[in-house]
């Protein structure tokens, strides 16, 4: 039956239903009826569980959403995304076992066996020739190897789990919000300084000199998404503006997150090691030495006198001075430029092109002579980042690249 009054009915409910149970008023029929012994106030007799009463009316929405059916798509991806969770314990775990078995081979401590002991292991027990460090057998953690994929974003019912699922994109928006909330709590912050009459001390601002933001790839790699270029750009044009407000150093963590120090580049860990000639002395040869349409490959022997060769002539290969100040610069930056001999071939391109693409070889060869804190002078000096720059082309119904024909009004 119906009661002619709401607010009765719903005072009755109150009373009559346990407190334990949340329940929802609003006119839905129940799937399964609430089992409780109610009073029927209009005729003075108890109601029967189960009739047709305003309990009937009543949803319990977590029984509800677990009667639902679940769709074969999403049983598919939820079945994919266990799988994946499984494999990645599996290969996990036998990871674990082949470190343990390679610490008992080198007589460690499985306990203390870290990845450069496994690196220094597999390099001892697996030699290879082969020039090609990709080429070369490994042993890394399966986390490294295999690329990360999202865990399930929504459960059976299908409710996604993130707020900002519908964006497409929810982990590299919540970084957004988050970098935009820093943002105004910076503005609240600074507010509340001004108003006190104070100044920021100049000793806690944020220091981000020794450091860069990490690169499309790593952040997607982060953020498990594919991004565009556009977007990477606001995010770095977001991150930097709050780096730049005078409390930053409050979000110092969430800002380091998305920072990478210029000594921890990845070409710091494939530094080739030098091979011995006939005289028994030290050379490491870098191919594929590029900028503009030059191209070459340099060779750094040591220990030398500081004699430079290039395509079997001297450092007076170059007629102008610019271009011999680009080759020696390396060597004088590092101090080796006695101390070593250098051996260039090059072809292609003008003398700008082929001194900036022996400067490259050069720096790029010396790594393997020079101590850490060293390289990492050289990196922020920029004598290790590769000019890929090229000459634009021209285009139609234009004189060049850029210059557009002389417009007149009249």
């Amino acid at each position: 039956m119906y009661y002619n009054n709401f607010k009765m009915s719903l005072t009755i409910i109150r009373q009559l239903v346990p407190p334990a149970k949340s329940f929802c008023v609003n006119n839905i029929k129940l799937r399964q009826p609430i089992v409780c012994n109610l009073y029927n106030y209009s005729t003075k007799s108890p109601v029967a569980a189960g009739s047709d009463n305003v309990l009937n009316n009543l949803t319990d929405w977590e029984t509800l959403s677990r009667k639902k059916k679940v769709s074969k798509a999403m049983k598919a991806y939820l079945e994919r995304a266990q799988a994946h969770d499984e494999f990645m314990k599996t290969q996990q775990f036998e990871y674990a076992i082949g470190k343990r078995h390679l610490a008992n081979m080198m007589g460690e401590d499985p306990e203390t066996f870290t990845q450069k002991d496994v690196d220094r292991a597999i390099e001892y027990l697996f030699p290879s020739g082969i020039y090609d460090p990709a080429a070369r057998p490994l042993m890394k953690p399966p986390e490294e190897i295999f690329p990360a994929r999202k865990a399930a974003e929504f459960d059976e019912a299908g409710r996604p789990h993130h707020y900002l699922f519908y964006t497409g994109k929810p982990n590299f928006f919540k970084v957004m919000y988050d970098a935009a909330e820093n943002i105004q709590q910076a503005y609240v912050f600074e507010d509340k300084v001004i108003r006190k009459k104070a100044t920021p001390d100049p000793n806690s601002s944020l220091n981000l000199s020794s450091s860069v933001w990490v690169t499309k790839d790593q952040l997607e790699q982060i953020l498990v998404e594919s991004i565009t270029d556009l977007e990477y750009d606001n995010f770095k044009l977001v991150m930097e503006r709050l780096a730049s407000l005078p409390y930053a150093y409050r979000f110092k963590e969430f800002i380091e997150k998305f920072r990478k120090p210029l000594g921890s580049q990845r070409f710091a860990l494939e530094i080739p090691k030098p091979s011995y000639d006939d005289d028994g002395r030290a050379f490491v040869t870098t191919y594929e030495c590029l900028r503009k349409k030059a191209r070459g490959d340099v060779t750094i022997r040591s220990p030398g006198t500081g004699k430079i060769t290039i395509n079997g002539k001297d450092l007076t290969y170059f007629d102008d001075v610019q271009s011999r100040e680009q080759v020696l610069f390396p060597l004088i930056f590092t101090g080796m430029q006695n101390k070593v001999d250098v051996e260039c071939n090059i072809e292609g391109g003008g003398p700008s092109g082929q001194s900036g693409a022996i400067r490259w070889g050069i720096a790029w060869s010396l790594r393997s002579f020079v101590d850490a804190e060293m390289l990492k002078q050289m990196q922020v000096a920029g004598l290790l980042t590769r000019d890929h720059r090229r000459r634009e082309r021209k285009k139609p119904g234009q004189p060049g690249a850029r210059k557009k024909p002389t417009w007149k009004k009249r």
